[in-house]
């Protein structure tokens, strides 16, 4: 069970219109469960997105790179995103490329378009050629299901290790013109941001400029996907697309307007909540840690210490074992990189209860005050540096028995 977070109710997601969602049980990996998602796009739909870093960067995410670039967008806008779960096609050379172009070219020719006007995505299993024969075959049925209000069974379909399926809707109101967006997402392990294994994918029905929905979708991700953090580990696979579909009638073209901040808001808030349900779904997790770094000289410097935090075994499984042996979250502060940092003048706070002053312990902490809070299943760390007014916060979970036992069999 999520951490705080139940199962979205399929009722409460709204569709949006311009995009059609199909899903199909393809047996990529294992029978009888959904695992092939098909996303068809309107005409008018413009789409950006944030890929990994690694540098291992699985085959899907390579096409998709370059089918975004402006030589292929002159074919025409992109059509269709396709999804499979079970196999992530990285680590698979020239065939692992050859398979998803060959998964392109098939939903082109099922949908009326050219192959450079789909977008692949695959999450798994690392170093297995993909079954790109049982993929295809699973298309029809994927689109035979197309339809506007499948957004619960799309987020089934892209489950992975994840518990329970993330998504999520919100509207907003802007210049009298209501805007719907939905969105779903994916990971409970190989998390860690820098575009984490991690895929999220929001749709709103405005119509959004590329150069807009460039900026936006870096913008958003940011804010949110690049926040979170369950085992610092960097996925092959990871993509947060932003889709705009253009069906709407409000229309922004400019990044220096009332209009487009009132959209970026309300999507880094829905984006924040996706990328809050895979924290929530952490594998093994029974903690959401919300780590808040402030008066830092930057936010560079800010990040390092807030990762620094969320990343140290030792700090997640004190926090897991409830045990307040926070002297393991100053030491994760210390060695952070921040090579000039003033510990004399540094404050640990946990929750309410002030841990550290100035540098060292705080003559009024007791132990009883920091176990209460450690026996939370919501738990905010602030650190304040007293260097600046610079800050950050970064999500992440404890570390639980569950999270080993899980990843010493996830092949299985």
């Amino acid at each position: 069970m999520a951490v705080n977070s139940p199962i979205p109710l399929a009722a409460d997601l709204k569709p949006v219109k311009g995009i059609e969602l199909g899903y199909a049980q393809a047996g990529i990996r294992k029978a009888n469960r959904k695992d092939l998602l098909v996303m068809k796009l309107a005409p008018s739909a413009t789409v950006a997105g944030v890929f990994t870093t690694n540098r291992f960067c699985a085959a899907p995410v390579q096409v998709c790179k370059a089918h975004l670039e402006s030589p292929h967008m002159a074919v025409g806008p992109i059509r269709a995103l396709v999804v499979n779960t079970g196999n992530a096609n990285a680590g698979t050379g020239d065939a692992g490329l050859a398979a998803a172009n060959a998964t392109c070219a098939a939903l082109a020719e099922y949908l009326g378009c050219e192959p450079s006007q789909v977008l692949p995505f695959s999450t798994g299993v690392i170093l297995e050629q993909l079954p790109v024969d049982r993929l295809i075959a699973g298309l029809p049925a994927a689109i035979a299901s197309l339809s506007e209000d499948n957004w619960f069974h799309a987020a089934e379909a892209i489950m992975t290790t994840d518990t329970q399926p993330k998504a999520a809707s919100s509207s907003v109101v802007i210049n009298g013109i209501p805007v719907t967006m939905t969105g779903i997402s994916k990971g409970a392990g190989m998390i860690k941001p820098n575009m984490a294994t991690m895929l999220g994918y929001l749709a709103l029905d405005a119509k959004v400029s590329q150069t807009v929905l460039d900026h936006l979708v870096k913008k958003a991700a940011d804010q949110s996907f690049n926040c979170i953090t369950i085992d610092g580990d960097t996925s092959t696979n990871d993509s947060f697309m932003l889709i705009a579909t253009g069906t709407s009638a409000l229309e922004i073209n400019e990044l220096d307007t009332p209009e487009y901040q009132a959209l970026a808001d309300a999507v880094i808030a829905l984006s924040q909540k996706l990328a809050h349900m895979i924290i929530r779904d952490g594998e093994g997790a029974t903690k959401f840690m919300s780590i808040v770094v402030e008066e830092g000289r930057d936010v560079e410097e800010c990040r390092k210490i807030a990762y620094s935090i969320a990343h140290s075994p030792l700090v997640k499984t004190a926090f897991f074992a409830s045990d307040p042996n926070l002297g393991r979250i100053l030491a994760a502060i210390g060695y952070a990189g921040v090579n000039d940092l003033e510990v004399g003048k540094l404050n640990l706070y946990l929750d309410d209860v002030w841990v550290a002053k100035n540098g060292g312990r705080n003559p009024d902490y007791r132990e009883e005050d920091g176990q209460r809070v450690m026996k939370q299943s919501e738990i905010t760390i602030r650190v304040k540096l007293a260097r600046g007014m610079a800050s950050t916060t970064v999500w992440t979970c404890d570390l639980s028995h569950d999270y080993v036992s899980i990843n010493a069999d996830y092949r299985s």
